[in-house]
């Protein structure tokens, strides 16, 4: 059977290495799911799954049975945390060389801030919805960890990636991808995932310091997509729309924007109890309504050019999980300014977003599964030449 183009760019990683020719059981073997292209993209998957949980216990609005749909999302974010992150360390551990290759290919390399927003998005859940399972107590120490470990490894991420885009990957002009962004964004994240924790701290040196902390990664994360914004938009420009499987990766720039609204009306909830003056709640207004005013432009412009690529005969990609999480901050960020405004149109919008991100959701993860289960996101990449031969 062929194997179209689109559905070998299900997993957005560049062919390494043609295949070897594969007989008898070689060819069994083949078709059980490979650890060796396993890239750091999967932590997608959990990522778009625990800002499901987070998103609507944040929603301004009481709808019977949210909480508890939330709760089991929550847990099953957990597993897939568990699950990715084991793949992942068998992958390191078993295809060494492939793991190196990858961080030295500027179109896989910026994934890896998506471990440390999996990290920081299932701790996150667990302290405002899986408390209600494990407790507050448990639910705090799981979410101190994974925040503590998400936060190191953004902001590694945050220096690493850039660092080897300019020594080692020197990407070709025209080629700047919002996939840069993902890096960049996971301070932003622990920015408002941070402002959780403050209250759980003493009040004194140590909750200031945890609150100035994520405002400095707030200005961290918002100045640096300031920088590489402009080249995306410049790319689309010049060099005309992204690649049909690509496509769905404009929905990444959603991601800065709604999680520095979060981040803000965030921070502004758990200011008062770490410093002085109302300075914190307007700040949160005053930044997050116009910033979220961009992100609905860009929401419209992103999904005018997924429908163009739709009509095109874009297939399902790994990159279809970029209508999750990105969208899951709007929600979100949303709901902090309905929350600071009291504004029932802002309300309205964070439901809105959120139905739209549950259907995401539902749609990526089937399709992903079906792809486990088929084989066919597991599978090695096929050169072009060989995906030619096969369909003759």
């Amino acid at each position: 059977m062929a194997i179209f183009p689109e559905t070998r760019t299900a997993e957005p990683l560049p062919v390494i290495a043609r295949l070897p020719h594969r007989t008898g059981m070689q060819e069994g073997v083949r078709r059980l799911p490979s650890l060796r292209h396993i890239g750091p993209n999967w932590y997608a998957s959990v990522m778009g799954t625990a800002i499901v949980a987070s998103a609507g216990a944040a929603l301004p609005v009481d709808v019977p049975g949210l909480r508890g749909a939330c709760t089991v999302v929550w847990a099953l974010s957990a597993v897939l945390l568990a699950t990715v992150l084991t793949a992942r360390a068998g992958h390191w551990l078993h295809h060494r060389d492939q793991a190196r290759a990858h961080l030295l290919d500027p179109a896989v390399a910026p994934f890896y801030g998506c471990l440390a927003m999996a990290l920081l998005a299932v701790g996150g859940a667990t302290l405002t919805v899986g408390a209600d399972v494990i407790g507050v107590r448990a639910a705090l120490a799981v979410d101190v960890v994974l925040f503590v470990a998400g936060t190191a490894v953004g902001l590694v991420a945050a220096v690493v990636v850039p660092y080897l885009m300019v020594v080692r990957h020197r990407p070709a002009p025209g080629t700047a991808s919002p996939v840069w962004l993902l890096p960049l964004v996971a301070p932003m994240v622990s920015a408002s995932q941070g402002a959780l924790l403050v209250p759980h701290l003493a009040a004194g040196q140590a909750r200031e310091a945890l609150l100035l902390a994520c405002y400095a990664m707030f200005g961290l994360s918002l100045l640096a997509t300031l920088v590489v914004l402009p080249l995306v938009f410049a790319r689309l420009v010049h060099h005309g729309p992204l690649p049909l499987a690509l496509t769905p990766t404009l929905f990444l720039v959603l991601g800065p924007l709604g999680q520095s609204t979060t981040a803000v009306n965030q921070l502004a909830d758990a200011a008062p109890g770490a410093v002085a003056g109302p300075y914190a709640s307007a700040f949160a207004v005053l930044y997050g309504v116009p910033v979220m005013g961009f992100a609905l432009l860009w929401l419209a412009l992103a999904a005018a050019m997924v429908l163009r690529a739709a009509r095109h005969g874009m297939g399902f990609a790994m990159t279809w999980w970029a209508f999750t999480f990105p969208v899951g901050t709007c929600v979100t960020g949303a709901a902090g300014l309905a929350r600071h405004t009291g504004l029932d149109a802002l309300t309205w919008l964070a439901v809105g977003l959120y139905v739209f991100l549950v259907m995401a959701w539902v749609v990526a993860g089937a399709r992903t599964v079906g792809g486990v289960v088929s084989g066919a996101l597991t599978a090695a990449p096929v050169p072009p030449g060989a995906a030619t031969a096969r369909t003759r």
